[in-house]
């Protein structure tokens, strides 16, 4: 069996005949994924390692500890600039250019194209996220209005990568972080008023070309979960799982939906301690997934960024490695 189908299995709970891995980085673990990250780059400059204006005229700045650094000027912070302000072109060939040639080396592997930055990420960055923020209790027009502009450029994107490579991508990767670690940034009443649509449009854009969803967002989003589901979210990339409650949490969710996780990267793997590391492991195969599948595992890619030692991506992987068939050594017989 392909590693492509490996994962589909794992995300349609069709009973994969092991977990599958997302991840680059160690040679004794599978590597069932194929990720792309090309159509985020900016023409202007911009890129996850390039602190610059992106092509919406945000301004990014990185600080000299290598990370992927944060929005400082704000091309709608004055809100007199709306009527005047273009968004990129959705359609432009430099977003796709690079992609054919990555996808040729993707072999039989589950194909992602990421798509970061969408609704509430995309907006605070234009705005300012205070004043976003105030937009929608006190000018919910120009909340409207900004969301609105922002979905139609995704919409349009997606559409045009569906025309050039749609048999060829399985899933996109969609972000949009939408909690602190106590609780979401809006009440879930606002975030059914402005974002749940528009998601729904979005999600539906995606299963129209036959990928899937996979949804990215850190926080303690505990109470957004369900609705995500609802709205159409295949597949969820999880990376705290301590903030959620790890056990509740996978208890309350597993079979739901998949996930898409890893050991928690603040709250764990910074610890260094490879016995926390292990046993948080096989805790979130045991109460995150199903027989049925639900759970891949996932590499957040940059251990000295979160304050852990190389060698500790080595360990929870081998952990994983360890628990790749863990409920075909469960069924009964075994």
């Amino acid at each position: 069996m392909t590693s492509r189908e490996i994962v589909r299995r794992a995300i349609e709970f069709r009973s994969p005949p092991r977990l599958p891995f997302w991840q680059h980085e160690v040679d004794f673990a599978p590597d069932d994924v194929w990720d792309i990250w090309e159509m985020d780059r900016a023409e202007a400059g911009w890129f996850f390692d390039q602190g610059d204006f992106d092509d919406w005229g945000c301004r990014w700045r990185r600080t000299e500890v290598k990370n992927m650094g944060a929005v400082v000027e704000h091309p709608l912070a004055d809100w007199s600039a709306w009527p005047n302000y273009r968004p990129p072109d959705p359609r432009n060939p430099f977003y796709f250019e690079r992609i054919k040639p990555l996808l040729d080396l993707a072999g039989d592997r589950y194909v992602v194209v990421t798509c970061h930055f969408n609704l509430m990420e995309r907006a605070h960055m234009l705005r300012g996220m205070t004043a976003f923020l105030e937009d929608l209790c006190v000018a919910p027009e120009r909340a409207e209005a900004l969301l609105d502009m922002i979905l139609q450029f995704k919409l349009e994107l997606l559409d045009e990568l569906g025309h050039r490579f749609e048999n060829k991508i399985d899933g996109i990767f969609l972000t949009d972080d939408w909690g602190t670690q106590q609780g979401l940034f809006v009440s879930p009443a606002m975030f059914d008023k402005f974002f749940a649509p528009r998601y729904r449009q979005l999600f539906e854009a995606i299963h129209k070309h036959g990928w899937h969803v996979i949804f990215h967002s850190c926080g303690r989003i505990n109470a957004l979960v369900p609705r995500l589901i609802e709205l159409g979210t295949d597949v969820l990339n999880m990376q705290q799982p301590r903030t959620y409650g790890l056990v509740e949490f996978g208890q309350t969710f597993r079979g739901k939906v998949c996930f898409l996780t890893t050991v928690d990267i603040q709250a764990t793997l910074p610890t260094n301690d490879e016995a926390a590391i292990r046993q948080e492991a096989r805790l979130l195969v045991e109460n995150w997934s199903t027989p049925q599948g639900g759970f891949v595992v996932f590499n957040y890619g940059d251990a000295t960024v979160l304050g852990a030692l190389p060698e500790m991506t080595r360990v929870m992987f081998d952990e994983f490695v360890k628990l790749q068939y863990f409920w075909s050594n469960h069924q009964p017989g075994n």
